[in-house]
């Protein structure tokens, strides 16, 4: 799943794209759907926040998380040092172990909009299990 992020809430694309694959993946509609940029509940709201809640969306619905992969391509700044606390922070916000969550970083090589620094992408895929029939 890819998302790019506007910025009605605080524009945390790598969430926004968490959020959209585990709600694709439960076939629960898409963060729009659940956090419309038009609310202004949800204006500057934390993206940790949308985690939280797509994990209580996720229990109501009967799906566990099994594991997640995301992805997240910038040039600047260099996230290698910053990723065991993403990773942590985003398995807090799911109510999963770390070593469920996998976060990577890659650079466009100058190359595009990301690549001059313009634009942010994130991927996210996840593995849910139905725990309920």
């Amino acid at each position: 799943m890819t998302c790019i992020a506007f910025g009605h809430s605080d524009g945390d694309a790598l969430a926004h794209a968490i959020c959209d694959a585990l709600l694709g993946a439960a076939a629960l509609g898409d963060i729009g759907r659940h956090f419309p940029d038009t609310s202004p509940k949800w204006r500057n709201a934390s993206s940790l926040l949308f985690l939280r809640h797509v994990r209580k969306l996720l229990d109501r619905a009967g799906y566990t998380i099994v594991n997640l992969d995301a992805t997240i391509g910038l040039e600047r700044p260099k996230l290698a040092p910053h990723i065991p606390r993403m990773t942590k922070r985003v398995a807090a916000a799911l109510g999963v172990k770390p070593s469920q969550v996998s976060v990577k970083a890659k650079t466009s090589e100058g190359l595009g909009a990301i690549g001059r620094g313009e634009a942010i992408r994130a991927d996210a895929i996840a593995l849910l299990q139905l725990s309920r029939e």
